[in-house]
């Protein structure tokens, strides 16, 4: 059979398969789960567009570091051909882990489990099945390799999953402030002290990616919109699994049931199949489940569920203080009155919450910049754009998020 195939990409072109192995990895029901889970959750609600998958992701990131690989071969730094194929796969396979819907649905459908966790528990799974064959590309994912450097490239501040997805969901959602030079970038890495850097001419590159990083995240990732539709699935998935564990029947697919009648710990997760089954799981198994509870004879979870498939989404007010408390307990009373549910349901349509956008970290995984008298210095250092040190700052933002006919009842209550 022949495995050289080529990819056509809407962001790159023509991206190649390297060799049988990545190939046989694309293939495996585990990667290819991949095509049924969006890259950006609720985000088409707002960005009708943005409908691309963590498939696509994973072969643009792959695509971006076998071009990383021969930009640093040809500044003499030595990766050897199975180097080369274990940071493939480690990028290939580094969001593997992913639930349905992303981000949105992490710690809820298995609570303590990040998708790393479970990207590492599928990777291990997967050396077995190739018999040991991904064993370096563990290694580099899991920084336990020799040459640091091959990691940071997987995994940093400014890794190739960055540098993708930054580009990728720019392009379908159409939000040009996230166009990053990612080539450009890419042309200017080097190494120093088994250290990814930046040549110093590419620092004003890497001061776009860090503004475009923090403006996509205000614009796109933490648009209000697309908060109130990520929340409101939360929220779903909360009233459906508290009905189940209850007594009460839903409809679910095999693997959501499993999931919606067992709260697992970490420790838990990883014994009796539990993995196994998770890899059954993406975005259709939660919509097929959240049309059906649409006609459900619990109110709260009908009430939800329509809302959702209708795009009645909770209003969302972002303030930079906490919500009034006044404000929350006067639109919980509402909610009482208007819906007759009782006040422990309450939580169902009003309630708080945070949001946290940190564009950069000044850590031991900062980017370096390299100067052309050989040393390096951190980028909020070396550059002389006054407000970079200011992306360096955890912004925290508050949230209150509640259903839109509420706010309604309160205008006519104030008139």
């Amino acid at each position: 059979m022949n495995k050289k195939k080529i990819i056509n990409d809407p962001v790159y072109g023509f991206i190649s398969i390297p060799t049988e192995l990545v190939f046989d990895l694309i293939e495996h029901p585990y990667f290819q789960r991949l095509r049924y889970i969006k890259q950006l959750g609720m985000t088409h609600l707002v960005y009708p567009g943005a409908l691309h998958t963590r498939f696509h992701h994973a072969l643009g990131a792959m695509h971006l570091m076998r071009m990383s690989i021969e930009t640093l071969r040809a500044k003499g730094h030595e990766i050897t051909a199975e180097e080369e194929e274990a940071l493939t796969i480690a990028i290939l396979l580094h969001d593997i882990g992913h639930g349905p819907f992303s981000h949105a649905l992490e710690h809820t459908i298995v609570k303590g489990v990040s998708h790393e966790d479970i990207s590492i528990m599928l990777m291990n799974k997967l050396n077995e099945e190739f018999k040991g064959k991904l064993s370096k590309a563990i290694s580099v994912f899991r920084n336990t390799y020799p040459k640091k450097f091959l990691h940071e490239l997987v995994s940093s501040q400014l890794d190739m999953d960055r540098l993708d997805y930054l580009n990728r969901d720019s392009f379908f959602t159409g939000v040009s402030e996230g166009v990053v030079s990612y080539d450009r970038i890419i042309k200017m890495l080097n190494v120093k002290n088994d250290h990814i850097v930046i040549e110093e001419k590419g620092i004003y590159s890497v001061e776009k990616f860090l503004i475009a990083r923090r403006l996509m995240y205000w614009q796109v990732y933490l648009h209000k919109t697309v908060i109130a539709a990520e929340q409101l699935l939360v929220k779903i998935l909360e009233r459906a699994r508290s009905l189940v564990l209850g007594g009460k029947e839903l409809f679910a697919t095999p693997a959501l049931a499993h999931f919606l009648h067992r709260t697992l710990t970490h420790d838990e997760f990883v014994k009796d199949g539990h993995l196994e089954i998770f890899t059954h799981l993406d975005d259709t198994d939660i919509l097929s489940a959240v049309k059906v509870w649409a006609s459900a004879d619990d109110f709260v979870l009908a009430l939800l569920c329509k809302n959702f498939v209708n795009r009645k989404l909770f209003q969302v007010e972002i303030t930079n203080e906490p919500a009034d408390d006044q404000l929350v307990e006067k639109l919980g009373n509402i909610a009482v009155q208007k819906y007759g549910i009782k006040q422990d349901e309450v939580r169902y349509f009003v309630f708080t919450d945070s949001i946290q956008n940190n564009a950069y970290r000044l850590d031991n995984e900062n980017i370096g910049i390299l100067m052309k008298n050989g040393n390096v210095t951190d980028i909020a250092t070396a550059s002389d754009y006054s407000n970079l040190q200011a992306l360096a700052k955890t912004v925290e933002k508050y949230i209150i998020c509640y259903s839109k006919d509420l706010r309604a009842e309160i205008s006519e209550a104030n008139d």
